[in-house]
Order: C-alpha cells, then sequence, then structure tokens
C-alpha cells in the first residue's frame, strides 16, 4: 500500500515456489536427501549440506576425519566469499550501478572454477558426505586458493575505491533502513543483519562447530544498525573469510576424507540439532529418528524467513526507493523463504 511515493504497508507474501523440503525429508533416505540441502539457499549450498551431514554424524556419532574437517572448512569459507560477491553487485544493480557486479562475477568465476574440480558443479553442490567428502583435494587446490586469497585482498581494494567509497552509494545507505537490536531479537533475524545492528553473535564463534575454534577470524559487527552497516559487515566477512582460509590451507594434514560409516544408516530414535553460520545468518537443522532409515520428520529454520519478516514493520513510511535500498540490504534468497 503506497501514499504517493511513500510505504504505508509492505506485507511479504510467500508460498508460490514452496517445495515441500522438509516433507521430502520424510520419504528420502539420510543419503538420498544431500542434495535438497543445497537447493534451498543455493547461494550458500556448502555450509546448507554441512548443517544437515553434521545433524546426521552428531545422531550417529560418526566421527569426521581431519583432514576433512579442513576441507569443509576451506570449501565453505569459498562458498561464503562467492555468495557475499552476489549480493554485493546484485545490491548495487538494484540501486542502478551496473557495472560492480560485472566485477563480482568476474572474480565468483575463480571460486567457481576451484569448487568445481572437487565438487563437480558450480552451484548446488553435493560434496559432503557423512564422515567427510566424496573427493579429496590435491596441491592444485591448495595453491588455486592460496593464489586468489592476495587476488582478493587487492580486488577489496578496488571494490572499496569503486563503491564503498563512492558518495551516491553512501547517500542511498547511510541511514536508511534502521533495525534496531529489538527488532532483530523480536523476529528472530540473524547474519549480517543482525551484525549491522550491534550483535556480536555468528555460530562459527558462539556455537563452534567443525574446527573454526582453531582458527584466528573476527566477527565483523557495526553499531549504526543501517544498510550501510549491513554492507559493510559482508565486506568485511569476505576479508575474514580469506583469513580463514589462508591458515586452513596452511595447516591441513594429511590422512583420509572419509570416516567409518555404516553401510545402511540407521539413526538411534530421538532427535538432533545442528547449526551453521551460512552466509545469511544461522542455518539449523533438525532432525527426528524413529529408528528406520528414513528421516521422521526433518525440520529446516533458514535465515531468510526470519529476516524478511522484519520487513514490514521495518519499511513503514519509507520512500520506495529506500524501500528498495532497504531489501537489498537484507540480501535475501527466495527459494530459501519458500523451502
Amino acid at each position: 500500500m503506497m501514499d504517493g511515493e511513500f510505504v504505508m504497508k509492505a506485507q511479504p507474501i510467500i508460498g508460490y515456489i514452496h517445495r515441500m523440503h522438509e516433507k521430502m525429508g520424510e520419504n528420502r533416505t539420510w543419503t538420498q536427501f544431500l542434495p535438497n540441502t543445497s537447493r534451498m539457499d543455493y547461494l550458500s549450498s556448502m555450509t546448507y549440506t554441512h548443517a544437515f551431514v553434521g545433524a546426521v554424524e552428531k545422531a550417529a556419532k560418526i566421527e569426521v576425519t581431519e583432514r576433512a574437517e579442513y576441507i569443509r572448512v576451506i570449501t565453505s569459507e569459498l562458498n561464503r566469499i562467492a555468495s557475499h560477491l552476489v549480493g554485493w553487485g546484485a545490491w548495487i544493480m538494484d540501486l542502478g550501478g551496473l557495472t560492480p557486479i560485472l566485477y563480482a562475477f568476474d572474480d565468483r568465476e575463480k571460486i567457481l572454477d576451484l569448487l568445481e574440480s572437487v565438487a563437480g558443479n558450480r552451484l548446488t553442490y553435493c560434496y559432503y558426505r557423512f564422515g567427510g567428502v566424496c573427493k579429496d583435494i590435491d596441491a592444485d587446490f591448495i595453491k588455486g586458493c592460496l593464489d586468489f586469497v592476495p587476488y582478493m585482498r587487492e580486488r577489496l581494494k578496488l571494490y572499496k575505491a569503486l563503491v564503498t567509497d563512492n558518495i551516491i552509494l553512501r547517500k542511498r545507505l547511510e541511514g536508511i533502513g534502521p533495525i534496531s537490536a529489538e527488532i532483530c531479537r523480536k523476529y528472530g533475524a540473524c547474519g549480517p543483519v543482525i551484525r549491522g545492528s550491534g550483535i556480536n553473535y555468528d555460530v562459527r564463534k558462539n556455537e563452534p562447530y567443525s574446527i573454526y575454534n582453531q582458527f584466528d577470524f573476527d566477527i565483523p559487527v557495526y553499531q549504526e544498525c543501517d544498510s550501510m552497516a549491513r554492507y559493510l559487515v559482508r565486506m568485511d566477512e569476505i576479508e575474514q573469510s580469506l583469513r580463514i582460509i589462508e591458515q586452513a590451507c596452511a595447516k591441513i594434514p594429511e590422512g583420509p576424507i572419509l570416516g567409518k560409516v555404516p553401510r545402511v544408516l540407521k539413526l538411534p530414535v530421538g532427535d538432533t540439532c545442528f547449526a551453521t553460520e551460512c552466509a545469511r545468518g544461522r542455518f539449523l537443522v533438525r532432525i527426528t529418528s524413529d529408528g528406520k532409515e528414513n528421516p521422521y520428520r526433518v525440520r529446516l529454520r533458514t535465515p531468510c524467513f526470519t529476516n524478511l519478516s522484519l520487513f514490514e514493520e521495518t519499511s513503514q513510511g519509507m520512500m520506495i526507493a529506500d524501500a528498495l535500498a532497504f531489501m537489498a540490504s537484507l540480501d535475501l534468497v527466495i527459494p530459501d523463504i519458500d523451502r
């Protein structure tokens, strides 16, 4: 509902592409459900699969090999950077700037080449397995990662000069779409959205999983609560992911990439939860087993649904152009909402 150029009410209407992933989880074995996990947030699919295999491994007490944990961290952080690059380029394009998305996709291609070499595809990955990963990485992959780190750091300087310090962008984002910490808690928001509102919460630090506690990295947090703060969080997170990749590549041990997994996987009766920090926030998998080969129930708590939910309240009274900039700052992936 509009009053001239001002938003009086903006009600998100979802469900048009709902694909019933949770229901499909009841009709597939634990292994057969793995490809579903990458088809929700397709830009951050590694971390989604990580959450599901983590939940199953936790329930079945499957030990993940140390080398596989390192590989998971490296590939997840590469995937995070690729996701942020798409979000960055699309955001600027929404505001009328066409050039940055061409830079973003050029840099993203280098990540996709690396991930394709081990996962076999370039978007919806199904690379992780219970107990590890399906294919080992080699010296060429490590070299490619270590070459990409300094390259991307130089590109971040370009991004800063070209876009971040641009007065037009600053005027479009600073003070626009303020989200208080109270609103974030009210709607259960997460990820860069809450870190741009001064809440220092990241699953990798607050609910440590895998081997993230072995790496030195910071969680970018800004107190301004506006769209510019959320922008800066994501740009800083790219640098932090580069730090993690650099450390992981330097310390990765030799050894097997798969732990021992029963040929027929039947989980003990009960509930298990496992969360990961994806590019858009906290992704939680809750699985319920009744001791059979198929899950009794799969519950997926995705970040985009909660982050979208606060839009209706916070967009009231905005100009339509500002509401567009604000929605872009939430970095929504629609299949993640209509899962």
